[in-house]
């Protein structure tokens, strides 16, 4: 008898569909980003309200699942599991490969994301942590889940297009505020708001830089001119660029959210127990309380929760088998 074929590993997300609680209606064939700056009538301050409405309410249902008596197990990625415990299937490599557009947080983001993932890590030790120098924010995706000959047929239709595309936030700031952790029963992620006219909280960027604004990071005299211009525009924007090169775009999902990984859950150790869970659930309730109090809005504080996209580097062009922050650089577009 011939060997018996592998069962085909399931991906996190046909388990774990990430779904967009917002309440816009996106149309077949439209570029998905122009519909929720069109439903709220490109004004940054409803803009935000519904990044704000995504998250609160995928939160709420997502604590619902891990306190229901219902509640069967965590999903484990069977991909990253076989990748960091390489006993399971010796000589794994994950087939998926990729090509996106990431946007890279800059250092005091990363300082506050690594305080977080540390707290996480304490109230659950068998965390799965996204490792720093791997830390991105998902701009756009243009194809995964494909070949290497795939996505290079892609790069290469894709290529007179890569400088335009990874400096677009050069001359178009988005900022981001208000971190908050996100989370469901594969991941966790801290998410951002596009801003709306809050006060300034970054480092300015290096010099040197345009004396005639008032902020080199931003592109306006003051935030309520800046602000007009938000990451879903950005998102909008880098869409349309990239569809110009004749290239199919399949994105997995497209929600109203900005968001870095923070960790998932390779085994169900920590959260086996109804009082494990609520313990899980309380220490994120926690940490956003903390961000909400401490960073959201806090000039000088110890931590800074604005980012504003393209800080110390542009977007960063990769394709590969990138699902945990792997793959490879083809293009990045220069910082401010």
């Amino acid at each position: 008898m011939g060997e018996m074929a592998k069962p085909e590993l399931e991906s996190t997300d046909i388990r774990n569909k990430l779904e967009d609680l917002s309440g816009v209606e996106i149309k077949p064939g439209d570029n998905p980003y122009h519909a929720l700056i069109n439903a709220c009538h490109g004004n940054a301050a409803e803009i935000q309200s519904l990044y704000a409405t995504h998250r609160i309410a995928r939160n709420l249902q997502q604590k619902e699942k891990f306190l229901s008596h219902e509640f069967k197990e965590l999903i484990i990625d069977p991909f990253l599991l076989r990748l960091e415990n390489p006993k399971l299937e010796p000589g794994f490599k994950d087939p998926r490969n990729c090509l996106v557009f990431w946007a890279r947080p800059p250092d005091h983001i990363i300082r506050l994301v690594v305080h977080l993932q540390q707290a996480l890590k304490q109230a659950a030790p068998n965390l799965w942590l996204m490792p720093t120098h791997r830390m991105h924010m998902t701009t756009l995706e243009i194809a995964h889940s494909r070949s290497p000959a795939e996505i290079e047929s892609m790069v290469a239709l894709m290529r007179p297009k890569f400088a335009s595309l990874t400096n677009m936030p050069f001359t178009k700031r988005a900022r981001l505020v208000k971190p908050f952790i996100s989370y469901d029963l594969s991941a966790l992620a801290v998410s951002f708001l596009p801003a709306a006219g809050e006060a300034v909280l970054s480092p300015p960027p290096v010099a040197p830089h345009p004396k005639h604004i008032n902020h080199p990071g931003l592109l306006g005299n003051d935030t309520a001119e800046s602000d007009t211009y938000t990451y879903h525009h950005l998102r909008r924007d880098v869409f349309d660029e990239a569809k110009s090169t004749g290239v199919e775009i399949g994105s997995r999902y497209v929600v109203p959210s900005a968001h870095i990984t923070l960790g998932r859950y390779l085994t169900q150790t920590d959260h086996e127990t109804p009082e494990q869970r609520q313990k899980w659930v309380q220490a994120i309730d926690d940490l956003n309380n903390w961000l909400e109090g401490e960073v959201w809005d806090v000039q000088d504080g110890e931590y800074v929760g604005e980012w504003i996209v393209g800080q110390e580097r542009g977007l960063d062009a990769r394709n590969g088998a990138l699902w945990y922050g792997g793959g490879r650089t083809i293009m990045v577009g220069e910082g401010f």
